[in-house]
């Protein structure tokens, strides 16, 4: 055999072998039994503010809650959220908690395989035992939908899971949702929320050409989003120059009405409708506090500026 063609067919074995060995590759951890008894109610506000139901259902094609199949087109292909209803065949209704802990946490389905990003699991993994269990208490309220979402359509080499495996282990990193000394009770709901549920650094960061966010870009803004869209920096500095107050912030968040009588378009239109628009009035200061770095404790802010707040806190 000449040189040349025993070296392709030892790179093409050797290539065969590394995708098997990818492939065998276990990623992530198992978790923990959870035998928390789950709040109904906390787990439905915890949905709402982590954008569960806003990106899984596909409200311009009157899809039912939770359904999946809203098409979310990308450099890399469209993706389509999947059906997270009760349903045992088409949506979640086999799993048990502890799969639904993993795939929220861990980004990994019950068969082991890695979720794609677009999935924003990246900012739920310091979600306790208690959320998961809330969570999981709330999905058990909704109704089964028995109808499979679309699959991905996803180019070549991206539709290849086992390349998630490489990715995650470049890019995956852990949320910075922990308190911190010095800060206020308020101001560190605010980052825990910002930076964890509410997920505000997945559209205003900017990404890299593998579509991982560049960390030292967080909340910089981003002008290449899905579809066409763009998201502003969300900076302390760049808010307060562009007129931002924890009021008017907060109110934005509740609303989608700005400062200058305009409304929020686009994505950012639908993460209100769908998610901060439910949140109570002590947790939108409270995001609006950490945002613009405004630790002070006790900012007024009328409940009357946020009219029909969900009554109840998260905590």
């Amino acid at each position: 055999m000449r040189p040349v063609l025993k070296f392709g067919a030892a790179a093409a074995v050797l290539g065969i072998a590394t995708v098997a060995a990818l492939s065998a590759w276990p990623v992530g951890v198992e978790p923990e039994p959870i035998e928390l008894v789950g709040d109904i109610e906390r787990g439905a506000y915890l949905a709402r503010a982590s954008g569960c139901i806003a990106c899984h259902t596909n409200f311009e094609d009157g899809g039912a809650p939770l359904s999946g199949g809203a098409p979310l087109p990308t450099d890399f292909g469209t993706f389509y959220p999947p059906n997270i209803t009760t349903d045992p065949d088409f949506g979640i209704g086999a799993w048990t908690v502890e799969d639904f802990a993993r795939a929220v946490r861990q980004g990994i389905g019950p068969d082991g395989a890695p979720y794609y990003p677009t999935f924003t699991y990246p900012f739920y993994a310091d979600f306790s035992d208690q959320d998961i269990a809330d969570l999981w208490a709330a999905f058990q309220t909704v109704p089964p939908v028995a109808e499979n979402a679309p699959s991905h359509d996803v180019v070549f080499p991206f539709d290849q899971r086992w390349g998630l495996k490489l990715w995650r282990a470049a890019y995956l990193d852990d949320p910075a949702t922990e308190p911190l000394d010095g800060k206020s009770d308020v101001w560190n709901r605010g980052r825990e929320l910002v930076r964890g549920a509410t997920h505000c650094g997945a559209c205003h960061t900017e990404r890299n050409l593998a579509g991982a966010r560049v960390l030292d870009a967080v909340f910089a803004g981003n002008d290449a989003l899905p579809g066409g869209n763009d998201a502003p920096s969300i900076r302390s500095p760049d808010l307060i120059a562009g007129g931002w107050t924890v009021s008017n912030l907060a109110y934005a968040l509740r609303t989608g009405i700005t400062p200058s009588g305009d409304a929020f378009g686009g994505s950012m239109g639908e993460v209100v409708m769908y998610g901060t628009s439910f949140l109570t009035p002590s947790d939108l200061e409270a995001m609006a506090i950490y945002l613009l770095d405004s630790d002070v404790a006790g900012i007024e802010m009328a409940d009357a500026a946020i009219p029909h707040a969900t009554e109840g806190e998260a905590d």
